[in-house]
């Protein structure tokens, strides 16, 4: 059994990486009173050039090791989880959950003029067709043109967030979208906000972006708020760092996504993260 959890108790966020330290950032600035635990699986990482199976079993390892640390709520900050893995986590784990597919498609029906929404993603992402579903459940007038851009994560990580290199790869990748005349862009993949300058300049001014953390933050504020679970005021937030692979460059890389110094990431092994799934699936749950 999971441990009991309180109004006091941290959400927890995770990610394939550190890319998910944005939704963490997004999260943190909307709900400040809230602590927070998050795990990066580092040593798995890239989710999204994984197979399906491969993604939800490395979900369900990680959202059933947040629960067994007594997390009060769990945020699926990882697009290509989210894309593949949400009925499976929703199976497995009894504590409320929220990935980034639904509330970006949401904040893309609500920007949107003209109907035509462009998504960005990895090719787990873009392949599940998962916002397009999204879009459509909500509204079947909108047309929805997707776009896999597997080399943004790289230039994101290494810091090539300005210059020739990623304004020409954006501009490829991005050209189809603005001749099909999107007016809004969702950028579906945790690593595309630091990109966001370059990505803006390559669809211009007529598009508007819309970063699913940012979405997904307020939607778990108001799921917080609805079930009345927030933090109370003065609670004295706290934040933890995990990851399942601690690279030299982990706390630089860190907090250029969380966009703060990052002083320490705790390491967690892989065996002890499969711990807690490997009871639930033999019956200890």
């Amino acid at each position: 059994m999971s441990p009991s959890w309180d109004r006091n108790s941290p959400l927890g966020v995770f990610d394939s990486g550190v890319g998910g330290l944005t939704v963490l950032r997004a999260i943190r600035q909307a709900a400040p009173e809230e602590s927070t635990l998050y795990v990066g699986d580092t040593a798995r990482v890239p989710y999204g050039t994984k197979s399906p199976e491969a993604i939800t079993r490395n979900a369900l390892e990680v959202a059933t090791y947040l629960e067994a640390q007594g997390v009060k709520y769990i945020v699926a900050a990882c697009n290509s989880a989210s894309a593949v893995a949400m009925d499976a986590l929703r199976e497995q784990v009894s504590l409320p959950l929220k990935g980034v597919i639904t509330p970006g498609a949401e904040a893309a029906l609500a920007a949107t003029r003209n109907g035509k929404i462009g998504v960005i993603g990895t090719r787990a992402t873009i392949g599940s067709g998962a916002y397009k579903a999204a879009i459509r459940a909500l509204d079947l007038s909108a047309v929805v043109f997707s776009r896999a851009c597997p080399l943004f994560v790289p230039l994101a990580e290494e810091g090539w967030t300005e210059g020739p290199v990623p304004e020409s790869v954006a501009r490829e990748y991005l050209a189809p979208l603005v001749a099909a005349g999107v007016d809004v862009l969702v950028l579906g993949c945790t690593h595309y906000p630091l990109l966001r300058a370059t990505i803006e300049r390559a669809v211009g001014d007529g598009v508007a972006l819309i970063d699913s953390a940012e979405a997904t933050a307020q939607a778990v504020v108001e799921d917080l708020e609805h079930h009345g679970t927030s933090a109370p005021e003065g609670s004295g937030p706290t934040s933890e760092l995990f990851a399942t692979d601690l690279p030299p460059d982990a706390t630089a890389l860190a907090s250029r996504f969380l966009g703060e110094p990052v002083e320490r990431i705790a390491l967690l092994d892989l065996a002890t993260l499969a711990q807690p799934l490997a009871g639930a699936e033999g019956g200890t749950k």
